[in-house]
């Protein structure tokens, strides 16, 4: 990490760059605790999942597990296949961000699509490579306000509309399309990404979304490491 008088500037930096993101991620965590609420968990239940899982797509898969009286072990293994994703955030960070061991453990903490996506795309170069710096300020950012819109949702639940009303169903789609679309500067990122996305929707009708995601991760991730390396780039 760099001395204090680099990391606070680059850090802040990351905060700032997440700030556009922040209206879609109030409406989806105040949803997630209307979900939590209505699924018996109490405000320090409904906080606390917020605090220590930060996953949007795992906690209200989570509240509705809770909701159906499914087993723990059931629960666990569902919101693993739904952050199996982040797997792959890992590896390809490790590539181009030098960490020590307790960095590591703070980073993959906090990581989300949202963060991975942003740094790769916004994120400041320094000579050891991508800044830890400007990742932990994106990832903090967004830790804030799903937090602190948890909290809003939590305690004013009863009055507000349900998660359908909310819209809440097309801001995941949305962000992700919003963070591919940087990346897709070569014809063989483009070729990647159809296929990706393609195959994830074929695969959508037999299998469960956290496997879907992680098959068509894996599966995108090979596709363009053989076009970089077996042909010429296209």
């Amino acid at each position: 990490m760099s001395d204090a008088t680099s990391f606070w500037p680059t850090f802040l930096r990351g905060f700032r760059v997440m700030i556009p993101l922040w209206p879609g991620m109030v409406p989806f965590a105040v949803a997630y605790a209307v979900t939590a609420r209505g699924a018996g968990l109490s405000v320090w239940e409904t906080q606390l999942m917020s605090l220590t899982v930060f996953a949007g797509a795992s906690q209200f898969a989570a509240a509705g597990l809770f909701a159906a009286g499914t087993p723990g072990l059931s629960i666990v293994l569902t919101t693993f296949l739904l952050n199996a994703r982040h797997v792959l955030y890992g590896l390809s960070l490790a590539q181009h961000l030098p960490q020590t061991s307790r960095q590591r453990v703070v980073a993959a903490q906090f990581l989300t699509d949202e963060a991975y996506g942003m740094s790769t795309v916004h994120g400041p170069r320094d000579v050891g490579g991508l800044s830890f710096a400007f990742l932990l300020g994106t990832e903090l950012s967004l830790y804030a306000v799903w937090n602190a819109s948890t909290l809003l949702g939590a305690l004013a639940g009863q009055v507000l509309p349900s998660p359908e009303a909310l819209g809440v169903g097309v801001i995941f789609p949305l962000a992700f399309l919003m963070l591919l679309v940087p990346l897709v500067v070569t014809r063989t990122a483009l070729v990647v990404a159809l296929a990706a996305g393609l195959g994830a929707w074929a695969l959508s009708r037999v299998l469960p979304g956290g496997l879907v995601i992680l098959v068509a991760g894996v599966g995108g991730a090979l596709l363009g490491a053989w076009l970089s390396t077996h042909r010429r780039p296209i």
